[in-house]
């Protein structure tokens, strides 16, 4: 089973979920966590993992032999992104920073002018914390491409026992990344907080979800901390409430200094346990 945290904005608790949520799991059960916040991962704060290999992350960028090149334009026809572009009289400019490594025009050169070369755009990282098994991605800074990024890190694990729980931390948000992020997997799991910032972007979300045709339900972090708007809107809208975090400043200073909630707190284990379970009779 594969099972993305996500939220509609940041600093709602979704690392704080997965880790422990990966934490409670990993005493019965084989689980992986994936963190494809790629642009600013922080799962290994948390568990610590020691890692045993890293690979780098490339796209194919165009590169134009002018001397085979016959002015044609189709290049910069088909590129969507505007990366390439035909100036006429056999010259072509490209913009690797805006190439989304398609391929097509190198497909439609009919002249086979252009070959493909490998940029690299980020790296990931894979090892173990205990019986955890972690990996994450890391995009190169100044690059603008988060989700092949993303891609490499759910790819890593293709393959693996289907018996494996995956948790994939998702980015915040409702871009490109996270879409990337939920994709195919079984479970999505909105992390929110009950404020008015929270529920506006947890509509987001909903929606985000609802296009991709994936179950999902709410964990409500910091739980007694604003109003009940949040409530409302997820009976209104037949949401699932799927747990609830309590506000409290402990909490808050466990976090800070890295620590492990379901270590520290055992009422918050009994939490993360119920949680699995809604999950699991929710899930497809």
């Amino acid at each position: 089973m594969i099972i993305s945290i996500a939220s509609g904005k940041g600093g709602t608790g979704k690392t704080t979920i997965a880790v422990n949520l990966a934490l409670t799991l990993a005493e019965t059960e084989s689980v992986c966590v994936m963190d494809c916040d790629v642009e600013e991962p922080n799962v290994h704060l948390f568990l610590k993992p020691r890692f045993e290999g890293s690979s780098k992350v490339t796209i194919p960028i165009p590169i134009v032999d002018e001397e085979k090149c016959n002015g044609c334009g189709k290049c910069g026809e088909v590129c969507a992104f505007n990366a390439i572009l035909p100036l006429g009289s056999h010259h072509v400019l490209t913009f690797p920073e805006l190439c989304h490594g398609c391929g097509g025009c190198t497909l439609l050169c009919p002249t086979g002018a252009i070959q493909e070369e490998p940029l690299e755009i980020g790296m990931i990282e894979w090892g173990h914390a205990g019986s955890i098994s972690h990996i994450h991605g890391k995009l190169n800074i100044g690059s603008p491409l988060a989700p092949p990024v993303v891609n490499a890190v759910k790819n890593h694990t293709k393959g693996s026992s289907p018996n494996v729980i995956s948790i994939i931390d998702a980015p915040p948000g409702t871009s490109c990344p996270v879409v990337a992020s939920v994709s195919g997997t079984d479970f999505c799991v909105l992390v929110t907080e009950p404020t008015p910032f929270g529920l506006h972007d947890l509509s987001l979300a909903v929606d985000m979800v609802g296009e991709l045709g994936i179950e999902f339900g709410v964990v409500i972090n910091r739980a007694g901390l604003g109003n009940g708007g949040l409530f409302d809107y997820c009976k209104a809208e037949n949401i699932p409430i799927l747990a609830e975090i309590p506000f409290d400043r402990k909490y808050a200073k466990c976090y800070a200094r890295g620590g492990r909630f379901i270590e520290e707190f055992p009422e918050i284990k009994k939490i993360f346990q119920d949680l699995w379970h809604a999950i699991c009779v929710r899930a497809k």
